[in-house]
């Protein structure tokens, strides 16, 4: 019996190559491709870069022949599908920036012919599936469009069209990807059923809705939905602040009612690659029809505006050990998103750095996660900082430190010895004894 035709992932980035490991794992042989040959080099040789995927996962489904990188696109024509798992960022105007999946699907449209996978189950029409969040309207429509231009083929005809959004949640094990549901919508109810019967080989709850459309609005809201109730507690940090009451202790407080409530909690701001640009996709395409968003922009200008706030505290506390905001060092702990991860999409200590240094402070960062920064297209400037060490003298040395992730690695019963002014925008202090206006919280 001749051995099924792979599954071709494109985009190997945070999402993509944990999703091909899970299909790997499950039995699917996985072809990765991805425009970087650094890391497909990296792969091949069983090395990950990131860091909550082991490289030992990946040496094994490497041993195992389940997995292989790829900057040859052409290779395309083996697979039986291909999932698109690329970047949807937005540009300078904050308006969806497709271009990655639009290339994608130039790159991959010579190849979708089903007379040349040879190897795949016969008879079977290629499946292409995109994974990476957009607004409703994309798949069947700018997607769709450059498939059939680049193959002269008609989707729902000659190949199987299909959404579903990525649902990976970074920091967690690698094996709970299988039981995290998967929502699958197709072009047509034909296009539905077969990206049903991919995606359950590697994962046990799926989700079938009506349309790619209905898929890409649920992925929408979902991220919506927390960057609303993020903005409802950032808004009210303040205002209850002005009341001295502590918006941690009220959120601990109302989260012990066992229904109608969840709690959500206030940061220095969004980050990671979906909940600080999603609301925009959505109320940019909202506007095509003529419908107002006023409640998720409003969300979004407050979520916006956190880093500013805290900055504002930091002036705040600096002046209250007689010092100014120019000329003050000021350490960023924590560079990541997300707490014990090495994912800095839109952190927003990049924009605290960016905010802190046009004031004239002088500015470091400590993350044992992001030991030296990547180039970004947002904030290239920053490309080549290194982390500074974590000793009694180099903390000690800053005049400020503004907690940004509550990493668990971090000690902070030494930074509380440490440094005698702390920003805490996570409320990790909070277990540690400190001195009296030591804390700040932001």
């Amino acid at each position: 019996m001749s051995n099924p035709a792979p599954i071709a992932i494109v985009g190997l980035g945070y999402v993509g190559l944990p999703l091909s490991l899970q299909f790997a794992r499950s039995g699917v042989p996985v072809l990765g491709l991805d425009i970087d040959p650094a890391k497909v080099a990296e792969l091949n040789a069983g090395r990950s870069y990131i860091g909550h995927v082991a490289s030992t996962t990946v040496q094994t489904q490497r041993a195992a022949g389940r997995f292989e990188a790829t900057t040859d696109f052409s290779r395309v024509r083996e697979a039986q599908a291909v999932l698109i798992c690329v970047p949807t960022p937005l540009t300078k105007n904050r308006e969806p920036d497709l271009s990655y999946v639009l290339s994608t699907a130039r790159a991959i449209a010579p190849y979708l012919d089903e007379k040349t996978a040879a190897g795949s189950a016969a008879g079977l029409k290629k499946l292409v599936v995109l994974e990476s969040t957009t607004y409703p309207g994309t798949t069947e429509g700018e997607l769709r469009r450059e498939l059939e231009t680049g193959s002269s083929l008609v989707a729902g005809k000659d190949f199987h069209l299909a959404y579903s959004p990525e649902r990976e949640d970074p920091g967690q094990p690698e094996h709970r990807m299988a039981d995290i549901p998967k929502i699958i919508g197709g072009l047509t109810i034909s296009c539905r059923e077969r990206a049903i019967a991919i995606y359950e080989r590697a994962i046990r709850t799926i989700v079938p809705v009506s349309s790619c459309r209905a898929a890409e609005a649920a992925k929408l809201l979902e991220n919506v939905f927390r960057s609303v109730n993020i903005a409802l507690v950032n808004e009210l940090k303040p205002v209850y602040g002005a009341m001295d009451i502590d918006i941690w202790e009220v959120i601990e407080a109302a989260k012990t009612k066992p229904f109608g409530f969840m709690p959500f909690y206030p940061g220095p701001g969004l980050g990671g690659h979906c909940i600080p640009i999603d609301p925009f996709y959505l109320a940019w395409k909202a506007r095509e029809f003529g419908q107002p968003t006023r409640f998720i922009e409003l969300a979004g200008e407050i979520n916006t505006a956190m880093p500013r706030h805290v900055v504002n505290v930091v002036i705040s506390a600096l002046a209250a050990q007689k010092k100014s905001i120019k000329d003050a060092r000021v350490l960023i702990l924590g560079l990541a998103y997300k707490p014990d991860i090495d994912d800095d999409r839109e952190s927003p200590a990049y924009r605290l750095l960016d905010l802190l240094n046009e004031r004239g402070a002088t500015v470091a960062y400590h993350d044992p996660h992001v030991p030296l920064i990547r180039p970004t297209r947002e904030h290239p400037h920053w490309a080549g900082q290194q982390s500074v060490s974590w000793t009694r003298e180099t903390i000690s040395s800053f005049d400020a430190i503004v907690i940004v992730t509550a990493h668990q690695v971090v000690n902070y019963s030494q930074l509380a010895d440490w440094c005698p002014c702390i920003v805490d925008t996570r409320n990790v202090m909070a277990d540690f004894t400190t001195q009296p206006g030591q804390i700040w919280k932001a």
